[in-house]
C-alpha cells in the first residue's frame, strides 16, 4: 500500500506511479485518439457525411453508465473496508489474547510455544490470501506440528494454538472459566480467516463485470460516430479523456476489490504483520 499526503494536491496531480491508471491506461488512450481521428477523416474529409449527430444519446446512456461504475465502485470499496476490519479486528484480538494468557500462572514454555503460533497463525493467514504458504517461512516447531496439515495452514496452526491453551489450562482447577474468558478471542480467529476467504474467494457476479465491460467498450467506440461531426479532429481528445474516466473507474474498481495481494492499492497486510510480532514479542 503506498502511503502519501491526501492534502498534497500537486504532487499527486503530477505524479505517475506504477499504479496510477493514467500510466496503466496511455497505450489505450493513445489508440482510442487514433482511432477518433481515423473517424474524422472517413466522415468529414471523405465521405462528408451528413447524417445528424448521436451526442444526445451518448449523453443518456453516458448517465445510465456513470450509475453502474458508481455501484461498481461503491460495492469494490466495501470489501477494500472490510477487508481492512478484518485486518485491524487481528491486531486488537492478538493483543487481547496474549495479554489474557500472559496472566495465567505457570506454564511458561507453553506460552511461549503460542507465541510463535500466534506469529506463525498471522504469517501464514497473510500468505493464505495471497498465494499460498510457504512452509519453510513458519517457525520449525509450527512446522513439525503441523504433518497433517497441507490445504489450510492457517486452519492448522489455529488447531494446535487451542491444543496448547487446553494444555495450559488443564491444571488449573478453574480451567472451565478461563476457557470461558478466552474462548470469544479464539473464535475471532476464525471469524476474521472466513472473513478474508469470503472477500477472496467472491469476486462480483460474473454477469456483471462482463456487462459492464461490453457496455463500456460499445460506449466508447461509437462514440467519435456522432461527436466528430460537432467537434471535428476535436474529438479526439474529448474521447480519449471519456475513456480514461470510465475505463480507470473500472479499472480501480478490480484493484481494490481483492485487497489482500501486494498491489499499490492493497492494504498494507505486511506491515500489520510485523506490528502484530512486535506487539507479542512486547507482551510475552
Amino acid at each position: 500500500m503506498v502511503s502519501y499526503n491526501p492534502k498534497d494536491w500537486w504532487k499527486l496531480i503530477f505524479d505517475f506511479h506504477k499504479s496510477d491508471t493514467f500510466r496503466q491506461l496511455l497505450p489505450g488512450i493513445l489508440g482510442v485518439a487514433l482511432f477518433t481521428a481515423f473517424v474524422a477523416f472517413l466522415e468529414n474529409d471523405y465521405f462528408h457525411v451528413t447524417f445528424k449527430n448521436t451526442t444526445v444519446i451518448h449523453s443518456l446512456v453516458g448517465f445510465v453508465l456513470s450509475m453502474l461504475l458508481v455501484f461498481r465502485t461503491n460495492s469494490a470499496y466495501d470489501r477494500w473496508w472490510e477487508g481492512r476490519k478484518l485486518w485491524g479486528a487481528m491486531v486488537n484480538n492478538t493483543r487481547s489474547l496474549t495479554l489474557k494468557i500472559n496472566q495465567i500462572e505457570g506454564g511458561s514454555e507453553i506460552k511461549a510455544d503460542i507465541k510463535l503460533l500466534l506469529i506463525d497463525f498471522v504469517y501464514a493467514t497473510k500468505e493464505h490470501l495471497r498465494n499460498g504458504v510457504n512452509l519453510k517461512s513458519l517457525n520449525q516447531k509450527t512446522r513439525d506440528l503441523l504433518a497433517e496439515y497441507h490445504d489450510n495452514i492457517p486452519l492448522g496452526i489455529m488447531n494446535i494454538i487451542h491444543q496448547k491453551v487446553t494444555l495450559l489450562l488443564q491444571n488449573h482447577d478453574d480451567s472451565y472459566m478461563k476457557m470461558v474468558y478466552l474462548n470469544d478471542d479464539l473464535k475471532s480467529f476464525m471469524d476474521i480467516l472466513g472473513g478474508c476467504e469470503r472477500i477472496k474467494k467472491t469476486p462480483i457476479p460474473f454477469s456483471y463485470s462482463l456487462f459492464l465491460k461490453k457496455v463500456i467498450f460499445i460506449y466508447i467506440f461509437t462514440m467519435p460516430i456522432g461527436f466528430v461531426r460537432e467537434f471535428g479532429y476535436w474529438a479526439c481528445p474529448i474521447v480519449a479523456l471519456i475513456f480514461y474516466v470510465f475505463v480507470g473507474i473500472e479499472l480501480l474498481a478490480e484493484e481494490i476489490e481483492d485487497p489482500f495481494g501486494t498491489d499499490a492499492n492493497d492494504l498494507p497486510t505486511d506491515t500489520i504483520f510485523n506490528t502484530i510480532k512486535q506487539n507479542l514479542n512486547q507482551i510475552f
